[in-house]
């Protein structure tokens, strides 16, 4: 059985189309289900503009079905998986809002530092969403939230939601990896471990500011000795500081 988007036999007027080459300007002749196609009298390679790719942002058979997908398409499914690893951290937290809040801000300070350090946002993003996913088995089986309960409990929880999505097992490996020692920085750690790290470290300092109160020139001693990348640092200066 074929995806009913890709079967002939569902295909309505419209399925065969011309669009014009944006190099030359001749037209090339696209079907619904092909995701390139070459422009006969240039060689220029076009991404077929009405082809819907969302199915191929998580579906693990996709370059089955599609064939090898352009560069434009991988980004784009990478873009998209972290969308879907945010919605099933909040359904795996359901009412518990204030770990939704905390893993939804460490994900938009990792997108900041990661874009900036050159790592993988794929990764990152999807760590950052799911790096205290653990906290409710923890508290289930050793009634503590303490960071090494989390570590134990939380990369088989990320690994099942992530293999769920479809997710590539190389980028599930390194989440799961990164999830199961997030508090605990070994001696040489990669470009993302780093970006996820200084993005839940800035917002716990956040949270502990915003509780207890903090000397601000204990804070800056504490950011200046802490973080693992500069872009971290000096984010965290700019929000905690300032």
């Amino acid at each position: 059985m074929r995806c009913p988007g890709q079967d002939s036999r569902y295909w309505k007027p419209g399925a065969i189309f011309e669009v014009s080459c944006p190099q030359c300007g001749s037209p090339i002749e696209f079907f619904k289900d092909e995701p390139t196609r070459r422009c006969k009298k240039c060689g220029h390679k076009m991404i077929n503009p009405k082809m819907d790719f969302g199915c191929a942002s998580y579906c693990k058979f996709a370059e089955q079905c599609l064939g090898d997908l352009p560069p434009e398409l991988l980004a784009q499914r990478k873009e998209l998986l972290k969308d879907r690893v945010a919605i099933e951290m909040k359904h795996y937290f359901k009412q518990d809002f204030k770990r939704i809040g905390h893993a939804t801000k460490v994900a938009r300070y990792a997108e900041q530092i990661v874009g900036e350090e050159k790592g993988d946002p794929a990764v990152v993003l999807s760590a950052a969403y799911l790096h205290d996913i653990g906290i409710h088995e923890a508290e289930r089986k050793y009634g503590s939230t303490d960071g090494r309960y989390q570590e134990v409990e939380g990369p088989a929880i990320a690994r099942d939601i992530l293999t769920k999505l479809g997710a590539h097992p190389e980028l599930i490996d390194e989440v799961c990896d990164i999830i199961g020692h997030h508090h605990h920085p070994r001696p040489e750690e990669t470009t993302n471990f780093k970006a996820l790290y200084d993005a839940d470290l800035i917002v716990n300092l956040e949270e502990a500011q915003n509780e207890n109160g903090m000397n601000k020139e204990k804070l800056g001693d504490l950011i200046e000795k802490n973080f693992l990348t500069e872009t971290g640092r000096q984010l965290a200066k700019s929000i905690l500081l300032n």
